[in-house]
């Protein structure tokens, strides 16, 4: 009698540790789950931010539009601020075409990552379902089989073990089911989230290039309305040749400083043109707007020579180098708006007026057909396009003489 109180006081502290044992496992288990599910949270908060900042991030184009009318007075002080606002924008619509890339990445690994989870989770819903069936038919006859057909007091604590791990085995499971079930709704919230901050972010492109078309409108009816006022006819004129004088300065200017460079360098080591076909240098011209030579200037109604051809080709898109040689210069000018001058060597320069966006920067080596810039319609212009000027021995000559065609 006194062995089986014995055995029985056994058999409750086991059930005992085993039920504390049990809660300590879970609490371990959740605390390994919890890792991977704080991450996905804190996933999900982020993509909530983005979506946020790119709400409150679109250009404020009242503000801007409010301070161009104080500068109309002056339009040169007029082109340069609006370039500016201009290059602002081109710059925030390259970020979010980057994000958006991004973005389409990161949607598909977790579109992947969310596959998984699922498989995961039906599999282990299959799992259950076959141990419940077979805990159903078996569990109660199992359990109290082994219980009470033990051969003594180790045979129970043996058979009393193995009861332990089946619980253990079954409890665990849950666990990681309902753990699983947590994960897998925390991923789909993180990709609606991400989804969601990629239609924000091609929204916002929307609005931007909307904004940067509405300032190009802006940009074109001012310069129009003052070249098309006759008061105004002849101080157009003037100007103009002004404005071209001045680019012929800056850029003679920059030839001489060349020339000076290349004279202290050894014959051997001055840079030479080999003769070879030039790159187009705006692939996605969709037609020459104006050609090299004597033409009618389209606002001021006057003959006038145009030193380069102008290449109607989208705001954004790429300027190539036409050939390989040295940046000698890549900024900002009143006039030619942003632009880049490349040295080929022998004399020879190419010229790209207008550009929304420089990318590279004065010294630099470049390639042909390396991406040097971006389309834009800053400085005196009236329309997204690339004026591509090439000059010889100090000399405008036609573009299309090393174009090929």
């Amino acid at each position: 009698m006194k062995r089986w109180k014995k055995v029985l006081c056994f058999f409750m502290c086991f059930l005992l540790f085993t039920a504390v044992g049990n809660r300590c496992q879970i609490i371990a288990h959740a605390e390994l789950t919890n890792d991977s599910i704080k991450q996905k949270e804190a996933e999900i908060k982020k993509a909530q931010d983005e979506k946020k900042s790119l709400q409150a991030g679109l250009s404020d184009i009242k503000e801007m539009k409010r301070q161009l009318e104080e500068s109309k007075a002056n339009l040169a002080d007029y082109i340069t601020q609006l370039d500016a606002n201009l290059s602002q924008i081109q710059k925030k619509i390259d970020e979010l075409k980057n994000m958006i890339t991004e973005k389409e990445q990161q949607i598909k690994d977790k579109t992947k990552e969310l596959e998984e989870a699922i498989a995961i989770q039906e599999a282990q819903y299959e799992a259950m379902k076959t141990r419940i069936q077979f805990m159903y038919e078996k569990g109660n006859s199992l359990y109290m089989g082994l219980l009470f057909s033990f051969d003594g007091f180790a045979d129970m604590l043996n058979k009393a073990d193995y009861i332990e791990m089946l619980y253990d085995y079954d409890r665990n499971m849950l666990d990681e089911y309902v753990a699983q079930a947590e994960y897998v709704a925390l991923c789909k919230e993180d990709l609606e989230e991400e989804k969601g901050v990629l239609e924000e972010a091609k929204k916002s492109v929307e609005a931007e290039e909307a904004s940067l078309n509405e300032l190009i409108a802006a940009k074109e009816q001012e310069i129009k309305a003052v070249s098309a006022d006759i008061k105004n006819k002849e101080a157009g004129i003037a100007e103009l040749e002004a404005d071209i004088a001045m680019q012929n300065q800056t850029i003679a200017a920059l030839e001489k400083a060349v020339a000076e460079e290349r004279a202290k360098l050894a014959a051997e080591q001055a840079r030479k043109y080999d003769g070879g076909i030039f790159t187009w240098p705006a692939p996605s011209y969709t037609r020459i707007s104006d050609e090299y030579g004597n033409r009618m200037h389209p606002t001021l109604g006057v003959q006038q020579f145009h030193n380069g051809i102008d290449m109607a080709a989208p705001g954004g898109s790429a300027i190539l180098a036409a050939y390989d040689g040295k940046v000698v210069a890549a900024e900002y000018n009143n006039s030619m708006g942003n632009y880049i001058m490349i040295d080929h060597g022998d004399s020879l320069y190419t010229i790209y007026m207008h550009a929304s966006a420089l990318y590279v920067s004065k010294g630099a080596e470049v390639t042909k057909g390396q991406k040097i810039a971006a389309v834009g319609t800053t400085g005196r212009s009236t329309g997204n396009h690339l004026h591509f000027s090439v000059r010889k021995n100090g000399s405008y000559v036609n573009p299309h003489s090393y174009l090929g065609g």
